[in-house]
């Protein structure tokens, strides 16, 4: 099969080893379109290796249609069109995963905008509603409002009854977050975003990429018993935090990672996806939002443009007909 190869720090669609037939509870995709991420450039850079037994290739997330299932799989037939959460293996023609982490794409929905949900739509439901526990009516500050994942998280904060904010990196993606539903936005190249977090309100919980100094100022702007759930560190990954604000106001700060979860865990994620999010989508009230996309062969110039930080939404590699 054909697949992404990382040479010399550069994308290139070559040849790779066939995969095998899938075993167990695993079924083999056709890959129709796969997902970029930001977890994907720091693994070009070798930042972020995938976990131990992944594929080395990269991809995250990907669309396709089921073209072989194993001995033990129960959820999905041949043909069935399919999105799928992986560990990694996503740029290729082909990928193996585990059926927990697989979900038919919603009713009415392309394979085209199906491959932009199970990162960003499970990123955001995992550390918001999960490792979180946001509750109805609970406020909430969003980093890199304008990315995947936060386009993902404030669509769900407005269909589910919770204000959010964004910081983001231009007055026109505060735009496009407020179109999404964000009530409020500030734009990170003027500094610190504090004062105008506590203008608009404190806030219960705060998903942050960023890290470096972000940490000590989401302190600064989160109620009592608030939560600041940590999910990347572009920024730097040294903070400084108040410990006695931390102690008297009882916040509590929470490292989460999706990748390296076991196929059960992540299956529980997409479970709750299933439940809660699939509706919404299906109902039309929320949607996958596509900045733009590129063929495979070109995913060294589609992963440029991500690093821009000109995008808002996602960016999507069609593979099949590569």
């Amino acid at each position: 099969m054909y697949a992404i190869a990382v040479n010399d720090g550069h994308l290139q669609w070559c040849e790779h080893d066939a995969l095998p037939s899938p075993g167990g509870s695993e079924i083999l995709i056709d890959v129709a379109w796969a997902g970029m991420n930001r977890a994907d450039v720091m693994q070009r850079d070798g930042g972020y290796p995938p976990p131990k037994g992944a594929s080395a290739i990269l991809g995250l997330e990907v669309s396709g249609v089921v073209a072989a299932v194993g001995p033990a799989a129960e959820r999905f037939r041949v043909g069935d069109p399919v999105c799928a959460l992986l560990a990694g293996g996503g740029y290729a023609e082909q990928v193996l995963v585990n059926e927990a982490q697989a979900l038919r794409i919603p009713e009415g929905m392309t394979l085209r905008n199906a491959a932009a949900l199970p990162e960003v739509f499970a990123t955001a439901w995992l550390n918001l509603y999960m490792e979180a526990d946001l509750r109805e009516g609970e406020r909430v500050l969003l980093h890199a409002g304008a990315s995947g994942v936060g386009t993902a998280a404030i669509q769900l904060c407005s269909a589910l009854g919770n204000p959010c904010f964004v910081t983001v990196g231009s007055q026109a993606k505060i735009d496009a977050c407020r179109k999404l539903g964000a009530e409020g936005g500030w734009n990170r190249h003027e500094g610190s975003f504090v004062e105008a977090v506590k203008a608009w309100g404190e806030v219960d919980v705060i998903l942050d990429p960023v890290g470096g100094d972000y940490p000590g100022w989401n302190q600064k702007v989160l109620k009592q018993d608030g939560r600041i759930v940590l999910i990347a560190f572009m920024g730097g990954r040294e903070a400084q935090l108040d410990l006695g604000t931390m102690l008297m106001k009882r916040q509590r700060l929470i490292g989460s990672t999706l990748r390296s979860r076991s196929p059960s865990s992540k299956g529980s994620v997409m479970d709750a996806l299933h439940a809660h999010v699939w509706p919404l989508l299906e109902s039309d009230r929320i949607r996958p939002l596509v900045n733009r996309t590129f063929p495979i062969q070109q995913a060294d110039d589609a992963m440029r443009y991500l690093e821009e930080n000109s995008s808002t939404g996602k960016v999507l590699l069609s593979v099949s007909g590569a």
